[in-house]
């Protein structure tokens, strides 16, 4: 006769100290950090592969995919790598001949491994959603180290179909290939997260402090989508006007001078407004002579930033007739810019650690 089991536990429940040892040998938290992606190199072959993969993604490239494709491989892969292999190299990080962005991705998850090293079963790694390191690859590390929960980020403040669930799916197209698949979790967008709008508030303090000049204007510049998708109900626009309004709030007696853009436009749609490139000319041609320009909704400096912004908007303004003009870094790997990802990290895993 089988025995009854004593009253507050069932029959297969463990023994204290059996739970106790089954604990102790609890496996790993993987946290894997995602950004979009970077070409290995700048020269035709290298840079056509990583676009190819970009603009093959139907996240990023909503129309007709037959015709998609004609356009793509008859037009924009054979002209378009040449001239994007000559913006990477104006910022290509030449001492370790890599993208600024492989640089700065690769010292944030070695900076936020730093900060959880008092939590041994958090392993932490990096990935990008287009080129290499591949995501389906870092995932397959993290289990292979004995993770059996993982927290995927995305490292977009603002959702967008185009990059926060696109990095997702890649994720989840990695773990159909798993007999055992790992918990998954994803880190949502945080737009008007307190912390992140606090060091965003605090990076453009101290920049703007090191200038030789006052902005007259100060320009918020998102990553463009196009119209289309919002009007499909991506709620990317509706995430970047919430930051906006949050970060004009933190800044105080700067907040007045933040002003929304949006740039990065592509192809012949219309994307939503106001566009960055068009705000600079029209403010140098109305007198305005010292604006600064930063970046909220990247994570890390890229080409869209370092060339896009610090360079082709820059030269823009002056040609106008602006004179002063300064591009406020990304949060990067800088104390505050951890502070950030710790921070949305901790709260993710709440009852994983």
């Amino acid at each position: 006769m089988n025995e009854t089991p004593p009253p507050g536990r069932f029959a297969s429940e463990p023994e204290p100290a059996e739970a106790e040892r089954s604990s102790a040998r609890a496996s790993k938290i993987g946290v894997l950090l995602i950004n979009l992606g970077t070409p290995d190199d700048t020269s035709y072959w290298p840079m056509r592969r990583y676009l190819k993969e970009f603009l093959s993604d139907t996240r990023v490239i909503e129309a007709n995919r037959a015709l998609w494709w004609l356009i793509l491989n008859g037009v924009v892969l054979v002209k378009r790598p040449l001239a994007s292999g000559a913006k990477y190299r104006s910022i290509w990080n030449e001492e370790l001949d890599e993208s600024p962005l492989r640089t700065i991705t690769r010292c944030q998850a070695e900076k936020v491994a730093a900060a959880f090293r008092s939590h041994p079963k958090v392993v932490v790694d990096w990935a990008m959603r287009y080129g290499s390191p591949a995501i389906a690859s870092r995932v397959e590390a993290l289990v292979a180290q004995g993770c059996d929960r993982l927290l995927a980020f995305p490292l977009y403040p603002q959702y967008a179909a185009a990059t926060t669930a696109t990095a997702n799916d890649k994720v989840f197209d990695a773990l159909k290939t798993l007999r055992v698949q790992p918990a998954i979790r994803t880190v949502p967008p945080y737009p008007g997260d307190p912390v992140y709008i606090a060091a965003l508030a605090s990076s453009i303090r101290v920049h703007l402090a090191g200038l030789d000049f006052e902005p007259e204007a100060i320009l918020a510049s998102f990553h463009g989508l196009p119209q289309a998708y919002v009007d499909r109900g991506d709620p990317y626009q509706e995430q970047c006007v919430a930051t906006t309004e949050a970060l004009r709030d933190a800044l105080g007696p700067l907040g007045p001078k933040l002003k929304l853009t949006f740039q990065s436009r592509f192809g012949r749609a219309e994307w939503i407004k106001p566009y960055t490139d068009k705000t600079v000319e029209a403010l140098a041609r109305d007198g305005v002579k010292r604006i600064a320009v930063v970046s909220p909704g990247f994570a890390a400096d890229c080409v869209e930033t370092l060339e896009e912004i610090a360079q082709e908007n820059k030269e823009i303004f002056l040609e106008h007739g602006g004179e002063m003009f300064s591009y406020i870094p990304c949060l990067n790997d800088s104390a505050e810019g951890i502070g950030v990802l710790v921070h949305l990290i901790e709260r993710e895993l709440e009852g994983w650690v």
